[in-house]
């Protein structure tokens, strides 16, 4: 004879302490809960008005330089340091815990071209217009001593850009040629040189650290091995690229920052044609950085503005701007990948928040839990069209949206004109150029 017997764990409806929720039992069949995939709906849409209600990215404005600021370094080992360089030649040492300045340094006649902190963290190298590469200490002098480098490296040219090997004692600088420097030697390992225009800056792999990226004013961007000191190959674009960023997760993909209102992602082992273009800036783009995931990346401009893109699609999932802003110089996304800096004409460096709508400090376990719901449904129901259109809005500058306008009307154009001469003339006599391949014009191995 079978015997059913009723068995219930307390555990599942007993309180543990009495500030605690009561505990309701749930059956998740969903036969019985015809209705939840609206509420579900309801809830994200609500989710999504609120995240925009709470996007308040901009988190502190610090100021003190005297001019604009050309160029921001990380600390490698400290999330609050930063270093700047402006275009009087000072460099400031910045905490951002406290927003307050720490250092400064009267380091060059002239601007500040680069900076670039060692990968100890223990000194930093500056460049500038007076022709000299200088190696500083990170801390401040002692007591009674003067500020002075630890060592001074006077060229031959301007120096345009510098930036330190990820594991080993070497750094590199730009102008009219890539040199590869020991930090012991006062004269270059190695020169090396593609065309005769000027270099506008050089990158080091993060993770294949022999290899090292740089780009001209005659719209090259070339690449190089230390290993062979000699260039690899380059790819020549429409116009000139201002910078490049390599990805710190995928050892052969970097996004160059370009002047034609453009950023281009690269894959370096087939550079005939670009991984993705993203557009959306209405001016040149100045300046590139990646988060460290390796998953999106900060780009600067002079429409002064700072958007943030996602690697794998061609629009920006974020803009950024205030009304004080002016042409935005450079950019850099912080090592704990939450917050990013910009420094701009008007001498100030702007925090902002990466995620805008983030609730900053320390959360309850029970917020954690409704965020990650929130989160969940939103991305459940992103693509129905309510919900799209509202986490998509942005408020754009007067300026920003009118040239918007502007250049939808002549891409159109553009795009009519092709159709046109496509339609009228002999079949195959004009080839059809994908979109990708438009803004290369050849690659030289």
């Amino acid at each position: 004879m079978k015997v059913k017997m009723l068995s219930r764990n307390p555990d599942n409806y007993v309180r543990e302490t009495k500030l605690d929720l009561q505990r309701v039992p749930r059956n998740y069949d969903p036969t019985l809960h015809p209705f939840e995939v609206p509420r579900e709906y309801v809830r994200a849409l609500n989710a999504t008005k609120l995240e925009r209600v709470f996007a308040k990215p901009f988190l502190a404005s610090l100021d003190g330089h005297r001019d604009g600021v050309n160029c921001l370094a990380k600390h490698p080992k400290s999330l609050a340091t930063v270093l700047s360089g402006a275009c009087d030649g000072e460099v400031r040492i910045w905490n951002l815990t406290k927003r307050n300045c720490i250092r400064t340094i009267q380091a060059h006649e002239g601007f500040v071209r680069g900076i670039c902190t060692r990968f100890c963290g223990s000194s930093f190298f500056t460049v500038g217009d007076d022709k000299t590469v200088k190696q500083w200490k990170m801390d401040g002098p002692g007591f009674g001593e003067e500020e002075e480098p630890l060592h001074t490296i006077l060229g031959k040219t301007v120096y345009t850009g510098i930036d330190h090997h990820w594991k080993e004692g070497i750094f590199a600088t730009c102008g009219q040629q890539v040199d590869i420097w020991d930090e012991q030697k006062t004269s270059p390992i190695c020169s090396m040189t593609w065309g005769f225009d000027s270099i506008s800056s050089v990158k080091f792999n993060p993770i294949e650290t022999f290899l090292l990226g740089s780009c001209a004013s005659d719209r090259n961007i070339v690449l190089y091995d230390m290993r062979q000191a000699t260039p690899l190959k380059k790819v020549i674009l429409d116009m000139r690229t201002n910078t490049i960023c390599w990805n710190p997760m995928e050892a052969f993909i970097f996004t160059a920052a370009n002047e034609d209102y453009n950023l281009y992602t690269f894959d370096m082992r087939a550079l005939d044609t670009p991984v993705m273009v993203h557009m959306d800036h209405v001016s040149a783009v100045l300046d590139v950085d990646y988060s460290p995931t390796g998953k999106e990346f900060v780009s600067a401009s002079f429409d002064k503005s700072i958007r943030i893109f996602p690697v794998d699609k061609s629009r920006s999932r974020e803009v950024y701007h205030t009304k004080r802003m002016q042409h935005v110089i450079c950019v850099k996304w912080t090592s704990d990948s939450k917050y990013i800096m910009c420094g701009s004409d008007e001498m100030n460096i702007r925090l902002w928040k990466a995620n805008a709508s983030e609730k900053l400090g320390v959360l309850t376990s029970r917020e954690k839990t409704a965020k990650d719901y929130n989160q969940k449904l939103k991305e459940k129901f992103q693509y129905h069209p309510h919900i799209k259109r509202i986490a998509r809005h942005r408020h754009l500058p007067k300026s920003i949206y009118s040239q918007i306008q502007e250049q939808r009307i002549m891409k159109e154009a553009r795009r009519r004109k092709e159709v046109n001469r496509l339609k009228h003339s002999k079949p195959g006599s004009v080839p059809i150029v994908s979109e990708k391949k438009k803004h290369v014009v050849a690659v030289v191995k």
